[in-house]
């Protein structure tokens, strides 16, 4: 998976976890999961914690920290109530 497909796979809504960015699908907070990998929990782990996630997903937030690190903008489309 390339970079652009990886941040698909986080989302960004208002109305789930208080608009912080999540992996699509779950109310998983990314920065929930940075601060897991930064205390050396390795993605398999973590996957297994949290099995409704994919390595995919871990990936997912590593790329959204990265590019948040370098002050990127990354639209992540925000989602709207149905």
């Amino acid at each position: 998976m390339n970079r652009d497909q990886l941040l698909k796979r986080i989302s960004i809504d208002p109305n789930v976890c208080f608009g912080q960015p999540c992996v699509r699908g779950s109310r998983v907070w990314v920065s929930l999961l940075l601060d897991f990998m930064a205390e050396g929990m390795t993605p398999a782990e973590i996957v297994a914690e949290y099995p409704q996630l994919a390595i995919e997903d871990v990936l997912a937030c590593l790329a959204y920290g990265a590019e948040m690190s370098r002050e990127r903008f990354v639209d992540i489309p925000i989602e709207s109530v149905a």
